[in-house]
Formats: C-alpha cells, sequence, structure tokens
C-alpha cells in the first residue's frame, strides 16, 4: 500500500536520504531500524512530507498510487490524520498542555470534518476506551500533566487513529517506557494493526522489539537501506557488518571486574517517604500517598548496585531522598556513616554526584562546557585556580576533547552530552554515582559505548554505582547486585545473575516477562 521509490532527501544541501527504497504492504508491520541521526524519522517526515524549511526531495513516495511529494499543502492537510497517522517519541510535547484529552482528540474530527461538536466528544470517548483508557479512570477533562507516560503515549494513539488511517507511523513510541507499559503499548499497536487492517511503520532502535513485532524489517545507516528482508529471515542470515555490530550491541556485556570492599558507604535503614493526597472533597483528607515504604540496602565501595521497576514505584522518590533532596518521615540514610540532611558535611555531599536521564535538559545551553562541567566547584570554598585543567582532564577521561569545553552543549550528540555529564559527575572525584536512566534514550552503540566507559571509570577510579533503569539488560550487564521495586517496597534483592536466572516474587517475573528479546534459538541459527 505504501511504496517508496528511490528516495533521496537534502537539507540546505546536506545530503540526509539516499535513494530509499521500502514497501509497506497492507495490514502488516514494518520496522525501520537504526541508530540516531541514522535517518529515520526523515524518512517518516518525508512520508508525511513535513519536512524542515531548506528540504529538497527526489523519487516517488506513493500512497494507494498517489505521490505525495507531488501534493500540495491543501491535499496534504486532508490526506494527514485520514490516510496516514503519526504517533511521536515524546508524547508531553505533542500533546497542547493546556487542553484537555477529550478536546485534542475530538480536534482530529473536527478538523477533517469527520463530526459535529456534538459527536466529537462521543467518538473520542470511543477511541480513549478502545486504546485502554476508560472513563470511569480517565475522563475527558483529564490534562496531559494528570496522566503517566504510558498514558499520555495511549492518547497520542487515540487521535491518530482517530479517524482510522491506513497507515500508522510509530516513531520510537515506547522508548522512554518502562517493560511493562512498552509491553501494553506494543501490544495495543498490533491489536490495532490485526483489527483495523492498517499497516504499521514501526521506527526504532530496539531489534528486540522488532524481532516480536515486525513482519517486514530494514537496517537504516548514514541515510542508507543497508539490508532489509522478511524479519526472521535477515535475524538468521545477516548479511551486512552493520547490521552484525547493530546486534552485537543489543546485547553488549562490557568488561568489568567486581572489587566491592564490605564496608558499606550508604546505608538506607527502613526509609519511609509520604506525599500529601490530593483533596478529592471539601471536608475529606485522603491519607498521605507512601512512596517509599520501609526501604533497607546498603551500597559497598567499588560496588554496583541496581534498583529497577515499574514507573511510579518510587525509584526516583528513593534517589532524592538518597541525594538530600527530600527528607525522609521516618528511617534513616547513612553516607559515609553520616547521616543524610542539613547537617551532612559538605565533603561527604560531594562525595555523591548523579547523571540524570536527559543530558541536554539538565544543563543549561548558554553555558559553555567548561562552566557546565566546573557547576560542582560550588559546593567547595572556593573555585580551584587550575580548574580549567581540571575540566579537561574530565573531559579527557570520559573519551571527549580538552578543546571541547569551549563549545555549547548543542554542538553535541546525545552520547556525547551524556559522556559531558558524566565528566561533570567525576569533576570533584566522587566515591558514588547515582545514575538516573542514564542510558535509557540512547540508541544500542551509543549505550554500549557509555556501558564501556562506565566499567573503565568504575575499574580505574573504584566507584561506587546506584544504577536506576527499567532496561533489564542494561541492569543486567552493569551490575553486581539488584533491587527490585514495587509500590514503594523491595520486593525481591540479590545477586543480578541470581535474580535474574531464578526470580522469586511475581513481580520480578512479571518485569522479565515483559522485557522484548530476541528469540534465542535465531541468535543460534545466526552464530551457528
Amino acid at each position: 500500500m505504501i511504496d517508496i521509490r528511490n528516495l533521496t532527501l537534502s537539507i540546505h544541501g546536506t545530503d540526509i536520504l539516499h535513494d530509499v527504497s521500502l514497501q509497506i504492504p497492507q495490514g502488516q508491520i514494518f520496522g525501520l531500524v537504526g541508530e540516531s541521526g541514522s535517518g529515520k524519522s526523515m524518512t517518516a517526515l518525508a512520508l508525511m512530507q513535513l519536512l524542515p524549511q531548506g528540504g529538497k526531495t527526489s523519487g516517488q513516495v506513493m500512497v494507494d498510487e498517489t505521490d505525495v511529494s507531488t501534493l500540495g499543502e491543501a491535499d496534504m492537510c486532508a490526506l494527514r490524520g485520514n490516510e496516514i497517522g503519526m504517533i511521536f517519541q515524546e508524547p508531553m510535547t505533542a500533546l497542547n498542555p493546556v487542553k484537555n484529552i477529550g478536546d485534542q482528540v475530538a480536534e482530529t474530527l473536527l478538523i477533517h470534518g469527520q463530526a459535529k461538536k456534538s459527536e466529537a466528544h462521543t467518538k473520542a470517548r470511543a477511541m480513549l476506551d478502545r486504546v485502554g483508557l476508560p472513563a470511569d479512570r480517565f475522563p475527558l477533562t483529564r490534562y496531559p500533566h494528570e496522566l503517566s507516560g504510558g498514558q499520555r503515549q495511549r492518547v497520542c494513539i487515540a487521535m491518530a487513529i482517530a479517524l482510522r488511517p491506513k497507515l500508522l507511523i510509530a516513531d520510537e513510541p515506547t522508548t522512554a517506557l518502562d517493560v511493562t507499559t512498552q509491553a501494553q503499548i506494543l501490544d495495543l499497536l498490533q491489536e490495532l494493526v490485526r483489527e483495523e487492517n492498517m499497516s504499521l511503520l514501526l521506527i526504532t532502535h530496539d531489534l528486540a522489539v522488532v524481532a516480536g513485532m515486525a513482519d517486514h524489517v530494514a537496517v537504516m545507516q548514514n541515510g542508507v537501506i543497508v539490508e532489509q528482508g522478511q524479519t526472521e529471515h535477515l535475524f538468521r542470515h545477516m548479511t551486512h557488518p552493520y547490521t552484525r555490530q547493530l546486534f552485537e550491541a543489543s546485547s553488549h556485556q562490557p568488561d568489568r571486574d567486581s572489587d566491592s570492599k564490605d564496608a558499606p558507604i550508604l546505608e538506607v535503614i527502613n526509609a519511609v517517604r509520604e506525599y500529601k493526597a490530593p483533596r478529592t472533597k471539601l471536608f475529606h483528607t485522603a491519607p498521605p500517598i507512601r512512596a517509599v515504604n520501609d526501604v533497607s540496602f546498603t551500597l559497598k565501595s567499588g560496588e554496583s548496585l541496581g534498583l529497577v521497576g515499574e514507573s511510579g514505584c518510587g525509584k526516583s522518590t528513593l534517589t532524592r531522598a538518597i541525594l538530600g533532596l527530600d527528607p525522609v518521615q521516618s528511617g534513616e540514610i547513612k553516607l559515609f556513616g553520616h547521616a543524610v540532611g542539613p547537617d551532612l558535611p559538605i565533603k561527604q555531599r560531594a562525595a555523591i554526584q548523579v547523571v540524570f536521564q536527559d543530558p541536554y535538559g539538565s544543563f543549561n545551553p548558554r553555558w559553555k562546557v567548561s562552566r557546565l562541567v566546573a557547576e560542582p566547584f560550588h559546593m567547595i570554598d572556593a573555585l580551584p585556580t587550575d580548574w580549567r585543567e581540571k575540566v579537561a582532564d574530565a573531559l579527557v577521561s570520559v573519551g571527549m576533547h580538552a578543546d571541547d569545553m569551549d563549545k555549547y552543549i548543542h554542538e553535541f550528540s546525545g552520547g556525547q552530552r551524556q559522556r559531558i555529564a558524566i565528566a561533570r559527575a567525576l569533576i570533584l572525584r566522587p566515591e558514588i554515582i547515582v545514575l538516573d536512566e542514564a542510558v535509557s534514550a540512547l540508541d544500542v552503540s551509543i549505550r554500549a559505548q557509555i556501558l564501556d566507559l562506565l566499567a573503565y571509570l568504575q575499574k580505574r577510579m573504584g566507584l561506587a554505582y546506584l544504577f536506576i533503569s527499567h532496561d533489564l539488560t542494561v541492569v543486567r550487564a552493569i551490575t553486581d547486585r539488584v533491587l527490585v521495586m514495587q509500590a514503594g517496597k523491595i520486593v525481591e534483592q540479590g545477586e543480578t545473575e541470581q535474580v535474574f536466572d531464578h526470580p522469586k516474587h511475581p513481580y520480578t517475573k512479571q518485569l522479565l516477562d515483559a522485557a522484548p528479546q530476541i528469540p534465542s534459538d535465531w541468535q543460534e541459527k545466526k552464530h551457528a
């Protein structure tokens, strides 16, 4: 139904896509995989004719025998939504924060004249029900900020399918979601393809997701389709080196040696953290929400400890308490034997640093890298006279160049930004680094490089890591022990391999079952 023939794209004279050709049959799922910057999203935007200013294309983009590259904007507006729908990677930026979800889904119907105002909300309600947001829990008056990431993604799907398009484009729809929510979204997309007989173009860097969903797959590198074919056949008989590189990176195990000491440097003892529940009735006070419920664990010097669980289980709340950003109502958190709180000595406070999920969002874009990396020096009495040399050393230690300190953060790729974030965390020579979803937004090859870097730094500097992630593959690769958190409680903990190979708690089994995997017989056949 969708036939892209020799599509070539340049933006302001820079070549982006080169002779891209692919066919998406009706009622089937087509996976498009590759690293960030390979041209996957630009292929989708060319299909939608939503290219940035200065974009020039050649070739044909056929939708039901119509070459959309020849259509004017008025005709494309009629085609978008009716024939082609699109789900974007970040639902919070794709939704209007000041409009409720009912109005946003109904807007699609109203703009295309498929319903009157009185009917549009009824149809919007049906669409939201269809994507698993029932009326009793998710009225049309809810706003995006009142929903979780997975729920917001369901609203975006409802908007995209409101007019029952023939092709649905999903651009990294599950990258930032935990494994169980990801499994629910992927199951929903498969149901829609099956029941509506629509086609799905699934853009992702996760080979395991493609292996479990797609009928056909194409691998893209630097704007070129280097390999494509039926999914199982392609996985069993990879012919291009780049495809094999992606495959190996998706299950990469960094070379690391555990060198933990017996003495704990971080102790969490029966920690409880509560929040006031929102008032739902005028004279009724709801009981407080217990986000962290009687949590206890230790972290030893040189050890890697993983903390896994779904979104909303309390991981981030616990992290904020460990960093001294939120107080606990009961229990105790000790850092190097000192209680975490306002009286924690600055030397101990500086010995624990954090790397956030989104490096770009955690940096001031108006500052040069030199100032960004040197920012933690505000924790000591005076800025060292050799601070630029220390910044240069930190950048070099994470695989960057010393002269990168005179650039701005927007000049770097996602993986380079994360390296700079790690350099900032290292500048005070800490003993503990908290990594909060530090690699979840990176593609598989960049993720493998960052994991190798973390293993190298740990071996060289004796660092202890508290690794918070929903990506079980990453946690297994980088940690010695793992904690499994559900609804504020640690429901299982132990040696990483023991917990992953022989889980005891039903919730741990649920997380492991939800994680997408490439079928083992495909891998065995490939190695054979």
